[in-house]
Parts: C-alpha cells; sequence; structure tokens
C-alpha cells in the first residue's frame, strides 16, 4: 500500500533513530520525520479523505468550513478504520 516515496521516509526515521540516543533529544530530532510519515501513510491509504481533510482544516474560518473539516475528519476516520479492520484477525 506504501509508495516509494513512504519507503524513503520510513529508512529516513529508522536512520534517525539509529543516529540519535533514545531520550527526549530522538523525540525532537526525529520529529519531522514521524510526522512525514504517519502522513504519508494515512495519504496513501485514503488519499481523497486526507486531501479533504488538509483542505478544509487547514486554518479557522467561516462555520461552514469547520463543519465541512469535521465531516472531512469523521469520513478519514472512518476509512483508517475500515483499513484497521482488514489487519485485524
Amino acid at each position: 500500500m506504501r509508495s516509494s516515496s513512504c519507503d524513503r521516509l520510513q529508512e529516513a526515521l529508522l536512520q534517525c533513530h539509529r543516529r540519535m540516543p533514545e531520550g527526549p533529544a530522538r523525540r525532537s530530532g526525529c520529529r519531522h520525520l514521524n510526522k512525514a510519515l504517519a502522513e504519508c501513510v494515512v495519504g496513501e491509504a485514503c488519499p481523497e479523505e486526507y486531501e479533504a481533510v488538509r483542505s478544509f482544516c487547514s486554518s479557522g474560518g467561516t462555520s461552514l468550513k469547520r463543519k465541512q473539516c469535521e465531516e472531512a475528519q469523521f469520513s478519514l476516520s472512518l476509512c483508517l478504520s475500515r483499513h484497521q479492520r482488514n489487519f485485524e484477525p
């Protein structure tokens, strides 16, 4: 399911963990890679829902935009839940 860009991010995160000692420095130093990998995997799993969240939830706005953001987040949650159920025994 993951694309080569996610594979590269995963490898970069693994390398970051290998280079940095465990603790606050590692969490701080590898945070951007962890976030990028998570976003990549979610974007690969549920591309339409992920883009809707990015679009509607990127900033504050009208009550309509906030409602659209909530709906997009709910749709993304449902999509991720469907994928999660595929991996349950």
